[in-house]
């Protein structure tokens, strides 16, 4: 078997995601390894998880920076720690355009909404708002456009009567759990 491909995942909040990636990272036939944690939040929640789970982390704080500078420090990092694929999981900070040039084709990112709709923020208000039957989320690989990379998976979610944002989030993010990791494993094992 080749060796794993080495991932890491960015974040900004709590780590939900990052989690169930770096649990199914364990399964005996997985095709990637969890090797950094990075956080642009130096408090965020999802560091302290990724370091009960044995991950290493690195976090500093974008603010006073330029993007492409701090994108440099992340960059340099994960150069350092031969990282060959990107998952973003709830990473709330847009990357540059010189950045994703550099990782062209190697960064995934988890979105809560049926791409191409909804891009952005809100998503799950704006399902509700619009009528729609059924939310959902997509795994797409990253391109300088919000939101517009190709999508590589999507899980479909009803919208059901009397639904909020809150009740119809947390329904998706079980599909996102889920659908991340087996999109990660899919797009890793294309690596190899």
């Amino acid at each position: 078997m080749a060796e794993p491909v080495r991932v890491a995942i960015l974040i900004s909040g709590r780590g939900s995601n990052m989690l169930s990636l770096v649990r199914a990272s364990r399964a005996a036939d997985s095709p990637y390894q969890v090797v950094r944690v990075l956080s642009n939040v130096e408090d965020a929640p999802g560091l302290r998880l990724a370091a009960e789970e044995g991950v290493a982390t690195w976090t500093r704080s974008h603010r006073g920076m330029k993007r492409a500078e701090f994108d440099a420090l992340i960059d340099a990092e994960l150069r350092a720690a031969q990282v060959e694929l990107l998952a973003l999981a709830g990473y709330m900070r847009l990357l540059s355009p010189e950045f994703i040039a550099g990782w062209e084709g190697r960064i995934l990112n988890i979105h809560p909404s049926l791409l191409p709709l909804y891009k952005g923020l809100d998503t799950h208000q704006r399902a509700i708002e619009g009528g729609d039957t059924e939310a959902g989320c997509s795994v797409h690989v990253v391109t300088a456009e919000l939101d517009d990379g190709p999508v590589i998976a999507q899980a479909r979610v009803p919208i059901l009567p009397g639904d909020t944002t809150d009740s119809l989030a947390e329904r998706v993010l079980e599909e996102e759990h889920r659908l991340y990791a087996e999109a990660l494993t899919e797009y890793a094992r294309s690596l190899r």
